[in-house]
């Protein structure tokens, strides 16, 4: 009937619809001879299907030499009704619409029975789409990860597991313990045994310590042993089979070997084996405990009090580890004084063996700050007992990597620390995102203890946290990960409303902290009052040695402070890789101070490829913009918000685009917001003149006042000269977002099109009306 429905307007029916028609709704049946039809049928046929078996036609679309792209876009629009964030750049429309309709379908927002293109009894949608999904994003309540948790969407969670990369949760509240553990065993399938390599949270103002920490831990790949594990997860067991296939059989040789000269004496003798003493023999050495290299610890000096309560193969297992008790830790024993949670303990693992779920209290057991081994490799000393509630728990370990620093704020909080030993460590992602959620003390020595051993993790962004004095916590994490061998990390992102010391001083701490940087970024809107006095050039700062880095990237947002070269220079000089360095929203506190970073810059920086100033004030630096623009070595320069040609005169846009066309090593030139108007813009079209050397293919010329006329001007300019030099030309990219295109949208299009078959234009239908009004000036 559904298909009836999709061609019930078109009148009269032809033989070939009808039969289209026909062959959709019997495809259960006939599938198989479907995908054999020849192209041009095929062709016709599969904009009739359910998008179920639209993407099982795509192996016979392929080999029939058709495109199943234009349907998945034509779907897009009939269903998700929205125009994608970056459509250009989207290459599978098959993965976007099946990607999103997953997403949809799991928190409710879309309903299948809607279209009937969307539903189809003989497939589950969630269970259908789910091998498209890269990218999932779970919010609020985090309804979505108790659907997914569901035993009737295992096949769904095992499909997300090798086919999700990244794991967003964007405006979280509060969960109760329902919610949490269905997250847990979420985190634990996606990220431990999955392919998850990136975790993003955003959009969190009051987060949930006790859930924040939670996913932070997961993610760092830490999972504590014991009364944490909630459920049967038959990958932990696989995962430790491989060793306990060898103790096991180590020990059925020792006791066959042993048995045999039993039997031997006992065969001469005429008494053969009993029945019951063989499987006795079976038992024993299937009692064996579980165990890994990471989990089984050496126990000589583990407790002055009392023995190791680890047991040997000789002596049995623990009482309260039968078969429904899936810890894997060995389990130091309590002293005498710790007799009654030693006593709760145990009650717990006989009321775990009744069924697949743990006590409600468990889940606390999730919630740990990792602190730093000591030598020794003993549990630390601060840690309670598995049976004392989250609310006891010690908030701070000698052992940890952040102790007693002056930006790690006392107080009480659901989490503690806990010693690395006494949690399983599984696969960790190698991308975290912090976005918008505040982190208090206490979070962030959680956050610095786990970053201190976080071997795997590659970016870390930490963005609008309010950090403070908590900044120095995680430095004091990120440099004992500096110091492990096997660290990984090589991009960091740090950005705030208040700084709390000074830009350059940040960078000097981080880059002496942490020199295996690739890419650094430090970013803040306002200097802290609290600091607002405090001088530039700090002893603590120059103090600060700086040993050669690996630096690649470099950019700083400064908030409104003085560009001190003497500053920058100790960091150019350390990094003699650096390719990129941005520079934003500074002053320049004398006329010579350009000059002095310009001469640092080709002094220090040989390798320099990419520099940008945005919102820097350049309206009297004409002379080193010029020296810039002919450097022989960078090939991409940006001024954006710069006020070039604020107090200039026409002589220095002629000097502007002589020097461009001299330099033969530009490639990208980036001009937003400097007051181009129409007739700068017609004028840079020279550059691409018949007497230009230029190599420039990239020119942004956003937000600049520029109207269709000028638009269309600058187009017939540059077809001339593309004209003359035979049509050799290699421009091929032109930015125009935020100009005034609107107010003569005709021209606008006839601009755009003679535009595009020179070069890729990339625009937006701004509205002009929105623009400032001291831009009056040059209309």
């Amino acid at each position: 009937a559904a298909p009836k429905a999709a061609m019930a307007a078109e009148r009269p029916r032809s033989l070939f619809a009808l039969s289209a028609a026909a062959v959709s709704r019997s495809m259960a049946v006939l599938e198989r001879d479907v995908w054999a039809l020849p192209g041009h049928l095929l062709r016709g046929l599969l904009p009739l299907l359910t998008i179920f078996r639209l993407e099982r036609a795509e192996g016979a679309a392929r080999r029939a030499g058709l495109s199943t792209q234009p349907i998945w876009r034509q779907l897009w629009d009939d269903v998700m009704k929205t125009r994608p964030p970056n459509s250009e750049n989207i290459t599978c429309w098959r993965k976007k619409f099946l990607e999103t309709f997953f997403s949809n379908v799991l928190h409710g927002v879309l309903d299948v029975s809607s279209d009937w293109r969307l539903n189809d009894h003989h497939f589950s949608p969630l269970l259908h789409s789910s091998p498209h999904v890269s990218q999932l994003t779970l919010c609020n309540m985090l309804q979505g990860a108790m659907e997914l948790a569901a035993e009737h969407n295992h096949k769904v969670l095992e499909n997300l597991a090798g086919s999700l990369r990244t794991l967003k949760f964007q405006h979280l509240l509060s969960s109760d313990q329902s919610i949490r553990r269905s997250l847990v065993l979420l985190l634990h399938r996606l990220i431990h045994h999955g392919s998850v390599s990136q975790v993003s949270i955003y959009s969190w103002p009051v987060p949930d310590p006790v859930l924040l920490v939670l996913i932070l831990s997961m993610s760092a790949g830490f999972w504590r042993s014991g009364n944490a594990l909630t459920y049967q997860c038959g990958l932990c067991r696989e995962e430790d089979q491989a060793p306990r296939q060898e103790l096991v059989q180590e020990q059925a040789e020792r006791c066959c070997g042993a048995e045999r000269e039993r039997s031997d004496g006992e065969n001469q003798k005429g008494f053969p084996e009993a029945p019951e003493e063989a499987d006795a023999h079976l038992n024993c050495v299937l009692s064996v405990p579980r165990s890994s290299p990471l989990r089984n610890q050496p126990c000589e000096e583990a407790s002055s009090e009392g023995p190791c309560d680890h047991t040997s193969i000789q002596g049995g297992s623990s009482p309260c580890c039968g078969s429904g008790q899936l810890s894997c830790h060995p389990v130091l024993r309590k002293t005498r004084r710790r007799l009654k949670p030693t006593v709760g303990r145990k009650r717990r693992c006989l009321r775990r063996s009744r069924g697949p779920y743990a006590d409600p209290e468990d889940l606390y057991d999730f919630v740990f700050t990792v602190a730093r081994e000591v030598n020794s490799g003993l549990l630390d000393k601060t840690s309670t007992t598995e049976g004392e509630n989250a609310e006891n728990w010690t908030s701070s370990s000698p052992g940890s990597p952040c102790t007693g620093h002056a930006g790690c704020k006392k107080g009480g909080g659901p989490t503690g620390i806990f010693s690395l030993k006494a949690a399983h460590h599984f696969r960790s992602v190698s991308t975290l995102e912090l976005f918008s959620i505040p982190l208090t003390g206490e979070t962030c020595r959680t956050l610095s203890n786990l970053l201190s051993s976080w071997v795997s993790l590659e970016n870390l962004v930490l963005s609008y946290n309010g950090l403070d004095a908590n900044i120095c916590c995680i430095l004091s994490g990120l440099r004992a990960l500096s110091r492990h061998p096997d660290c990984r990390l090589r991009v960091l992102r740090v950005s705030d409303v208040f700084s709390h010391m000074p830009c350059m001083e940040l960078v000097r701490c981080i880059l002496s902290a942490f020199p295996q940087l690739h890419t650094l970024s430090v970013s803040f809107d306002l200097k802290n009052q609290l600091e607002g006095n405090r001088p530039e050039g700090n002893p603590s700062c120059s103090e600060v040695e700086i040993p050669e880095s690996c630096l690649e990237q470099l950019e700083i947002r400064f908030p409104r402070e003085p560009l001190h070269t003497t500053f920058l220079l100790p960091v150019l000089k350390a990094s003699k890789s650096l390719q990129q360095l941005s520079l934003d929203s500074a002053t320049l506190p004398c006329s010579q101070e350009l000059g002095l970073l310009l001469e640092a810059l080709k002094e220090c920086t040989p390798n320099l490829k990419k520099l940008s100033f945005h919102d820097v004030n350049l309206a009297e630096h004409q002379k080193e913009v010029l020296l810039l623009l002919q450097d022989p070595v960078l090939q991409e320069i940006t001024f954006s918000f710069c006020r070039l040609f604020e107090s200039s005169t026409a002589e220095f846009l002629s000097e502007i685009i002589d020097t461009v066309k001299r330099n033969s090593s530009l490639k990208s030139l980036k001009l937003p917001g400097n007051r181009l108007g129409n007739h700068r813009l017609v004028a840079l079209a020279d550059i691409f003149s018949e007497d230009s050397s230029s190599s420039l293919c990239q020119l942004d010329v956003s937000s600049n006042c520029i109207k269709p006329d000028g638009l269309l001007e600058f187009t017939a300019k540059l077809e001339g000269h593309i004209q003359q030099r035979g049509g050799q030309i290699q421009f091929t990219h032109l930015r125009l977002f935020q100009n005034w295109l609107d107010q003569d949208a005709e021209t606008a299009q006839e601009a755009l099109r003679r535009l595009k078959a020179v070069c890729s234009v990339v625009s937006d239908s701004w509205d002009s009306s929105q623009a400032f009004a001291d831009y009056i000036s040059v209309m």
